[in-house]
């Protein structure tokens, strides 16, 4: 039986930029992967479904999230187009988040950008992932209450800087990553059009999350949608039981 169930909404936009994939290799791990992508733009949702697939089968296939993730953010980053002046208006970029689960190792985690994944665990949710956002070099004070924008976003799949150039502006790597407990779990990746609104309303995810992941998916993203104001943005989730 599949332990794992997408929603995705494409909300106000005109495209979906949203990805999520799934991918189980044969030495028995298995990777999910949500990408955010960046803009509203054909180009970005032509793009995101391969390059979320790709991502998956790379992060599967080596066992490991962070071997997956920074294969393919080098991959991209070795395109000499990437690399031109105002390369970023054209070239299609993502948040990225995966997960590998292989049997008798450790999970880990990798992400760029700032999807977001969540574990839910006895009950309790408990954020994995730190957003690469303007928000979190610039976080709220007195002086500026809101803090850093949210919608900047400091590092994704396809950019071409290095761990050492992000980390030297915006004091955190272009990759980061981790293990998780191996115990049962609720995982939740989440795009920011999924958890924002959510949390902007003063509510919680766990509230979305009973039931089955094929029960909670679509209650998250259908609540996410309304209330994500007049033009609510993709909204994309990925729920498995790991066990």
């Amino acid at each position: 039986m599949r332990n794992y169930a997408t929603a995705q909404l494409i909300g106000g936009r005109r495209y979906q930029c949203d990805a999520v994939a799934v991918h189980t290799a044969p030495n028995g791990a298995t990777s999910y992967v949500l990408l955010d992508g960046v803009g509203d733009k054909e180009r970005v949702h032509q793009w995101v479904p391969g390059a979320a697939a790709a991502l998956a089968t790379a992060a599967a296939e080596a066992g490991d999230a962070e071997t997956g993730l920074r294969a393919e953010y080098e991959r991209y980053a070795a395109e000499k187009a990437r690399h031109a002046r105002h390369a970023y208006d054209y070239k299609p970029l993502a948040a990225a988040v995966v997960v590998v689960d292989l049997p008798d190792k450790p999970r880990t985690i990798a992400w760029s950008g700032d999807a977001r994944a969540y574990l839910v665990l006895d009950g309790t949710l408990q954020r994995i992932t730190a957003d690469h956002n303007l928000r979190r070099v610039y976080p709220p004070c007195s002086t500026y209450p809101r803090g850093g924008n949210r919608n900047k976003i400091t590092s994704c799949l396809g950019a071409v800087e290095t761990d050492a150039e992000v980390l030297a502006e915006f004091d955190h790597p272009a990759i980061e990553f981790g293990t998780l407990p191996d115990v049962p779990a609720r995982l939740v990746l989440a795009s920011d059009g999924a958890y924002e609104p959510i949390e902007d309303n003063g509510a919680v995810l766990t509230t979305y999350l009973h039931g089955t992941p094929a029960e909670a998916a679509p209650d998250l993203v259908d609540t996410a949608v309304a209330w994500g104001g007049d033009r609510p943005d993709n909204a994309t989730v990925l729920i498995a039981d790991l066990h």
